[in-house]
């Protein structure tokens, strides 16, 4: 295990905390970080290694950084990535982002089966599907409430690194 490895560990289990805790990926954790990284590739390898840090913080970036224009992504979740593609380059960011959209689907499906009134939801969601196989739009009776729920996406982007780091970068270890 390198330094950079340790330095990633210890990013993601921070950055779960607080986003459990406050739905927050704070500044004062990824930006130091950065710093850093970028210190400890040009130390290690010079020049190309500052390159590699720089195009994997700029593809994590350039990743989320739509979703986050569009509103449904904090800005501390694209931080997050970009330091994560800063620290172990272009194809680790890349194969965690499969694993994030993964792990993100499975947690906004877990999440809507367990917050109150899922049973409510999935009902006017099959009415809906079964009335559209029929011929006859029906609209969903969804509270506003649901559609503007939030959840901390950040455990998932931690969640993909995880399993990329775990893997060691396979992107299909089966």
């Amino acid at each position: 295990m390198t330094t950079l490895d340790i330095l990633l560990i210890l990013v993601l289990l921070i950055c779960a905390g607080t986003d459990l805790k406050s739905r927050k990926i704070y500044n004062f954790v990824t930006f130091p970080t950065l710093g850093v990284t970028f210190l400890l590739h040009v130390i290690t390898n010079g020049f190309p290694g500052l390159l590699g840090s720089l195009s994997g913080f700029f593809i994590g970036l350039g990743l989320l950084i739509i979703p986050y224009l569009m509103g449904g992504m904090g800005a501390g979740d694209v931080k997050l990535l970009s330091v994560i593609g800063a620290i172990k380059g272009v194809s680790f960011v890349l194969i965690t982002a499969f694993y994030m959209a993964l792990l993100g689907g499975i947690l906004a499906i877990l999440i809507l089966l367990f917050r109150k009134g899922a049973v409510v939801r999935l009902k006017s969601i099959f009415y809906s599907f079964i009335s559209l196989i029929h011929g006859v739009k029906v609209p969903l009776s969804i509270d506003r409430s649901d559609l503007t729920a939030t959840y901390p996406y950040g455990v998932a982007i931690v969640g993909g690194a995880f399993v990329t780091l775990f893997t060691k970068g396979a992107a299909f270890p089966w």
